[in-house]
């Protein structure tokens, strides 16, 4: 089935490493902004769908009765599934147990906030609002709000950031007992202040090895705490991995509404236009909203699956792949995937293919013979 992305680009502050499509809240601009995101999704056709993913910016900086009102447009245009998977990215100073419980009567049912640490320090250089208590008081929270479906973010690699100091984070996440959690490195993006910030401050991040030992180690814990790792950043009590964020990652097919967002249909991909203002005049006046539409090749195809699908911990099923492009994966790339295989990066179990974790430290090597 379809996954349905919302996006919502509107921030309290921005934050200094961000390179996302977002921008600073502006309360008629957000009003202007959710009646255009109804009208775009009202006007798709009917299709089947059974997740919807409400993104940002701070999409928890909307009012419950205007995500009602996305959800139940959702519904009035497509056929979404009774046992649908509803997430709401949500900040820890932006939310209450008041304000939860009217996000899951408005039909939210999974909740993925945005902690990124657990050392007030770090959230400091990351000029987060919230602090490291702010951070757990959301998550009690939420379960006070009846939410039994809860995602947290981490950010490893922070700017003077030791390896036991990572591992504290973490240690924290566990003991809040989230059902999922994501970890990323953070990467600093040319043109983002806290680049700036970083050469003023003679900040500096750790050394590759550290950044590796970073990872290996917290997924070694998070192993021990009962979580399944089943994508190169994301881990998951059992029955409770991102049925969303999949489709991604298993060659799955998404609508995406609202400024910047991407989409995947049929063999053609397109984004939306990323301004919000032009996004909203362009839904108001009836033109189109769509930007750099095109159809993906066969090769394009058939490399995306295998680049993304082999970010899983399941791996990439070959079979599937030549039943679906006809293409017998060991003939055409056999002599790079040996190599890799050889240095232990992948390993191969009958007609699948996997990356070993420490491939996963690796995997944009790897990834790059199907590009």
């Amino acid at each position: 089935m379809l996954g349905l992305y919302v996006h919502v680009p509107f921030c309290s502050a921005i934050c200094n490493y961000c390179n996302f499509n977002r921008g600073l809240f502006d309360a008629d601009l957000k009003t202007r902004y959710v009646d255009a995101l109804v009208q775009e999704i009202r006007a798709a056709n009917r299709e089947a769908a059974d997740t919807i993913y409400f993104g940002g910016g701070t999409p928890s900086l909307l009012e419950p009765a205007e995500i009602a009102r996305i959800v139940a447009a959702c519904e009035a245009s497509f056929d979404v599934a009774a046992d649908r998977e509803v997430t709401l990215e949500a900040n820890p100073e932006s939310v209450s147990v008041e304000r939860l419980a009217a996000y899951k009567d408005a039909g939210i049912n999974r909740l993925s906030f945005g902690v990124q640490s657990f050392r007030d320090d770090e959230l400091r250089r990351l000029s987060r609002l919230h602090d490291a208590g702010r951070a757990r008081a959301a998550l009690h929270e939420a379960r006070a709000a009846g939410f039994g479906n809860v995602s947290l973010d981490l950010m490893m690699w922070l700017p003077a950031q030791r390896v036991d100091e990572w591992l504290e984070s973490v240690d924290a996440a566990v003991a809040l007992g989230p059902e999922h959690l994501s970890l990323y490195l953070l990467e600093v993006y040319p043109n983002a202040p806290l680049k700036d910030e970083m050469a003023r401050a003679r900040w500096s991040q750790a050394p590759d090895d550290d950044a590796a030992t970073m990872y290996l180690t917290a997924m070694e814990r998070l192993d021990a705490a009962g979580y399944e790792q089943y994508e190169i950043s994301n881990v998951a009590r059992p029955g409770c991995r991102s049925r969303h964020n999949l489709k991604y990652w298993t060659d799955g097919e998404w609508l995406g509404f609202g400024c910047g967002a991407h989409s995947t249909r049929a063999g053609i991909r397109w984004k939306n236009v990323s301004a919000t203002a032009d996004y909203i005049a362009r839904v108001e006046g009836g033109a189109g909203t769509a930007v750099d539409v095109r159809r993906l090749s066969a090769e394009e195809r058939l490399g995306d699956a295998l680049f993304t699908g082999l970010r899983l911990t399941d791996g990439v099923n070959l079979d599937a792949v030549r039943a679906r492009y006809g293409v017998n994966v060991w003939e055409r790339y056999g002599p790079s995937l040996e190599e890799f295989v050889r240095g232990g990066l992948l390993r191969t179990d009958g007609s699948r293919l996997y990356l070993t974790r420490q491939g996963m430290l690796l995997a944009h090597e790897v990834m790059a013979i199907f590009v």
